[in-house]
């Protein structure tokens, strides 16, 4: 077998082979770490979202908000801040897209945070601005969840708009607050009388599906081998094939080739 798999043909196929192999091997890599990545996030959601809420006071700076606070429950006092809010475009909410809204909220220690509000539809156009409840007014006590900050999407929209929750492009629309380095989404709010406002359509519950990741890593990996069978399988085909042909009979446990034409003369 192993001078017909020296052949040009056979070592061709036995190079895509290995070509496949490697293919999938880092296929079934970049699969099984979008997994990792799934599960730390859904791990971080159960561990924080239902806990019991924290003082905001010392979680963050005005520095990125590490990975592994992300969704912590924080509690915090302050007051939101005079003037429209900035509102983030093209954002899904069962099943209708619209906007989050985003007010700055002045903590009593004098920092300033974002606060996600809540989600309101499109208006009629892209020009005009949606209905939004208004903030509250006076001291109010904050739960939320910390969120950080995402990617700028680098787009230019009319001044009180942002294409993504990037906090650097909200310091640009607030002439230069100073913000934190995450925002919190709103959990509730409740004013120094005890009343709760209205708001904003709460945002849904974060995902923790942890996808088919891990499903295909394994697929991919198992599959590494599947070009190697095919060539063994094709190379002893076509060794027992000359075999054959050099003695004229069939080899033991194979059927012999009958020619239509040998039936018929028979």
């Amino acid at each position: 077998m192993l001078r017909v798999l020296a052949t040009r043909r056979w070592l061709g196929a036995l190079a895509l082979a290995a070509a496949f192999a490697v293919a999938a091997f880092f296929l079934g890599q970049w699969q099984w770490h979008r997994y990792e990545d799934r599960k730390e996030r859904a791990d971080r959601i159960t561990a924080h979202y239902d806990a019991t809420p924290v003082p905001l006071a010392g979680q963050v700076g005005t520095d990125p908000m590490p990975a592994a606070l992300e969704w912590t429950r924080v509690r915090m006092s302050g007051r939101y801040a005079a003037g429209a809010p900035l509102l983030v475009r093209n954002r899904p909410y069962e099943g209708a897209y619209g906007y989050e809204v985003l007010a700055p909220f002045a903590l009593d220690d004098g920092r300033t945070i974002l606060v996600d509000r809540g989600w309101v539809l499109n208006a009629k156009n892209a020009q005009t601005r949606p209905e939004v409840p208004p903030n509250p007014s006076g001291e109010v006590t904050v739960t939320g969840w910390l969120r950080p900050s995402e990617p700028s999407l680098g787009h230019h929209l009319p001044a009180g708009q942002l294409a993504s929750i990037s906090i650097r492009e909200a310091r640009g629309q607030l002439d230069g607050t100073d913000l934190l380095g995450a925002y919190v989404v709103l959990d509730r709010e409740q004013t120094a009388q005890g009343q709760t406002p209205p708001r904003p359509a709460r945002l849904e519950r974060p995902d923790t599906g942890l996808g088919p990741h891990q499903a295909y890593a394994f697929q991919w990996w198992g599959s590494m081998a599947v070009g190697f069978i095919l060539v063994f399988f094709g190379v002893r085909r076509e060794y027992r094939d000359a075999l054959e042909a050099e003695s004229g009979e069939p080899l033991p446990g194979r059927p012999r080739k009958v020619r239509i034409w040998d039936e018929e003369d028979a």
